[in-house]
């Protein structure tokens, strides 16, 4: 059994292929060509299961569904101050053509406008995986305090405006085993290593 990450986001796949070093796992761009998925589920779990779904029906079609299963993670981070925003939109936070650095300067903006130095917000992570023996998922979650500056180097997204309960320093600014070992991503996952151990079992059959 093999794993295709339905993403081509070097920074997730690379934390995705630390996690789970047991599996023999691909990016989306090594099996096939990468191609446009519509985004368009109200929650973190219908959108990495249409990202998921999709990578798989190409798959099917290239008569590869006995040798691989998806796996696709949606993931984002809402603060509280802002409502819960920006949520499932977090990767296209500031438009169409979003940047994690667009991204991360249209959060330092709504805190500002708000004078809110700081904010209470937690990350989601949904990891899909669909195969020929079903569709899954799980959730893993990181809560913390969303600040109104960039610290640190380490990381992709926002996490140099993220520092997690019981830390003083940002993901950031945070050595990389620790992220592996507390990330919203890295708790979902977790979760889903036992999804993964029975699709093994059933391909070995």
């Amino acid at each position: 059994m093999k794993i295709v990450l339905a993403t081509s986001n070097k920074d997730k796949v690379k934390e995705i292929k630390e996690y789970l070093k047991e599996y023999e796992i691909f990016a989306l761009s090594e099996i096939l060509e990468p191609f446009e998925i519509v985004e368009n589920g109200s929650s973190f779990k219908q959108n990495a299961l249409i990202k998921a779904k999709a990578v798989y029906e190409k798959l099917k079609q290239m008569k590869l569904e006995n040798e691989f299963i998806v796996l696709s993670d949606d993931s984002g981070i809402s603060v509280d101050v802002l409502g819960g925003r920006p949520g499932i939109f977090s990767a296209r936070f500031s438009g169409e053509n979003a940047t994690d650095k667009t991204n991360r300067a249209k959060l330092k903006d709504e805190l500002n406008a708000l004078k809110a130095k700081n904010s209470k917000a937690h990350y989601t992570a949904c990891i899909a995986i669909v195969s020929k023996f079903g569709d899954f998922s799980t959730h893993g979650f990181m809560h913390g305090v969303a600040i109104d500056e960039e610290r640190g180097n380490n990381g992709f997204g926002y996490d140099f405006m993220f520092i997690p309960n019981g830390f003083n320093k940002t993901i950031g600014e945070l050595d990389e085993s620790i992220k592996l070992e507390i990330s919203h991503r890295s708790r979902g996952l977790e979760l889903s290593k036992h999804i993964l151990k029975m699709l093994k079992r059933k391909f070995d059959i």
